[in-house]
């Protein structure tokens, strides 16, 4: 017996309870958007508020809404008078734009324009490489695939000696290795170091190796 009052005590308090308005449709209009159009319409003295003024106040009413509250943008369609947007960069070509094209050629400047091309094209015959003069000095590349043992190794006979600083000097007066190597085979090398650049008699000018001529060979 409690229960069933208890029930409809509630259903009671449920009945008499308020209805919270939708804070989107506003008090006595369907929406802030409408609203402000009637109330424009009513300030101006009638039906004087265009088309194109009410969706301007429509949008500007919106615009004040909460995204929540706002619901879909109004849709304003284009006036047919206005040009077509064209691209802001001027160095995008719109050589694939078939309108545009078709409005500044014809048949006769494409024409034109293929002769003028035709003439300007030019073939250039293939020359033959040039030959290595005889008279360039040492070929380093091949003294090393001539030769077969390591760096530090001897093979060829030195008579005297020349000292660590001496040696050092020596080869401080070339900008490289290879530019040694080629003084040293053009002054009798590698028979003869004239010059004191291979004092261990490996037939190696100074800090030259030929080990990457002869990886070059076998790749």
């Amino acid at each position: 017996m409690r229960v069933g009052l208890s029930g409809l005590a509630v259903l009671a308090l449920a009945a008499c309870a308020p209805q919270v308005p939708d804070s989107a449709a506003g008090v006595g209009f369907d929406s802030y958007a409408a609203y402000s159009v009637d109330r424009e319409r009513a300030l101006r003295g009638g039906d004087g508020v265009a088309a194109s003024e009410g969706a301007a106040i429509a949008a500007q009413a919106l615009a004040t809404l909460r995204p929540d509250e706002a619901g879909p943008a109004p849709v304003i369609a284009p006036d047919p008078g206005d040009p077509a947007p064209r691209s802001s960069n001027p160095g995008l070509s719109d050589e694939q734009n078939f309108d545009a094209v078709a409005a500044r050629e014809s048949i006769e400047s494409d024409r034109e324009r293929l002769e003028r091309q035709r003439q300007q094209y030019a073939v250039v015959a293939p020359e033959p490489v040039p030959e290595r003069p005889t008279g360039a000095g040492p070929n380093i590349a091949q003294y090393a695939l001539s030769t077969t043992n390591r760096v530090g190794q001897p093979v060829h006979s030195r008579i005297g000696r020349v000292s660590q600083e001496r040696y050092l000097s020596n080869c401080a007066r070339y900008g490289s290795a290879d530019l040694a190597q080629e003084a040293f085979l053009a002054a009798g090398g590698p028979e003869r170091d004239r010059l004191g650049l291979d004092p261990d008699g490996d037939g190696f000018a100074c800090f030259w190796d030929p080990a990457p001529f002869r990886a070059a060979v076998r790749r």
